[in-house]
């Protein structure tokens, strides 16, 4: 067991990290926000505690990138189901007095006593090259959508009708609809 766990709590602006010994006693307590420096800060803050282990609620979700880089950093990373959290608030005071510091110090307590912790491995190749790939896809959907929404206004506006092929303009073009099914860009 760690000599110090460190609970993290992290939200789309922010990562709340509450320092607990393994009698449950705080011993320190910093809010970051999320940008490209947050590993670096919360790590500068943890080196008063070089035995320490990292409880990430939701280290799958929006803990992730926090978890792959502390351990990257070369830390132990645990990740604490949000629901295990919850319950340890709820029996700690009765009542779920939900804040980032509350919720942090939960997930490290969750974390030094819950066998339903799981160990953040660090992703391989095939996991990042997957979160691409899923973005070239959203991308082209949402193109898609784009350019089937502009059709359909087109449609409504223009008397007649517009032609079918309808193309998205290049950075800096414009949008076209073809006359008669010739020229333009790819049908959708």
């Amino acid at each position: 067991m760690a000599a110090v766990m460190i609970g993290a709590d992290p939200h789309k602006g922010s990562r709340t990290a509450v320092a607990i010994s393994p009698a449950e006693e705080p011993l320190g307590e910093l809010r970051v926000g999320a940008c490209t420096g947050q590993a670096e800060r919360l790590l500068d803050w943890a080196a008063a505690w070089p035995q320490r282990t990292w409880a990430i609620e939701g280290a799958g979700g929006l803990g992730h990138l926090l978890a792959q880089q502390l351990l990257a950093a070369g830390d132990r990373v645990l990740d604490v189901p949000p629901k295990l959290g919850a319950r340890v608030r709820l029996l700690a005071s009765g009542d779920t007095n939900k804040n980032d510091p509350n919720d942090a110090r939960s997930v490290a307590v969750a974390a030094l006593h819950s066998p339903a912790r799981r160990q953040v491995q660090p992703d391989d190749h095939a996991a990042v090259l997957k979160v691409w790939a899923k973005r070239h896809r959203d991308l082209g959907r949402a193109r898609t959508q784009v350019v089937r929404r502009r059709h359909a206004v087109l449609c409504e506006l223009v008397p007649g009708g517009v032609s079918k092929r309808i193309s998205a303009p290049r950075p800096g073009g414009s949008w076209r609809a073809s006359a008669g099914g010739r020229g333009g860009r790819r049908p959708l």
